[in-house]
């Protein structure tokens, strides 16, 4: 049976594949997912060094950081080693907002992709609607 942060790391590991050109690696001993295997845009972790969350930390456009964390401290905060480069964390502990997820992974994908991976990302998402 699957633990609580394997059932997460699924659903995670689900949005971040679904993107264009997505790999998956480990960095740091952490599930990591790169943009045509060189750029990094999310990170997933549970209990890093003993800080007992489970989340992501996930790559963010300039400013995004600080309004999440202001918007929602219980959800949001700023990351170790990637928080001074302005990534976000997101707690998926409790009840979770997985659109809310989804919406943090593509805004992540968004400011590591190169312009043609975001053009085909936004075809893809079009095409949904």
């Amino acid at each position: 049976m699957a633990t609580a942060a394997e059932k997460v790391l699924a659903k995670v590991r689900a949005v971040c594949m679904d993107l264009p050109e997505v790999t998956e690696r480990p960095s740091h001993g952490a599930p990591t997912w790169f943009i045509r295997d060189k750029k990094t845009f999310v990170m997933f972790h549970d209990d890093h060094h003993g800080d007992g969350i489970l989340g992501i930390w996930a790559a963010a456009a300039a400013g995004a950081q600080e309004a999440l964390i202001r918007s929602d401290p219980s959800r949001y905060y700023r990351p170790a080693y990637v928080g001074h480069r302005g990534w976000v964390g997101m707690r998926l502990e409790g009840k979770v907002d997985w659109g809310e997820v989804e919406s943090v992974i593509e805004d992540a994908y968004r400011t590591v992709a190169p312009k043609p991976l975001v053009a085909q990302l936004d075809r893809l998402v079009a095409g949904k609607e």
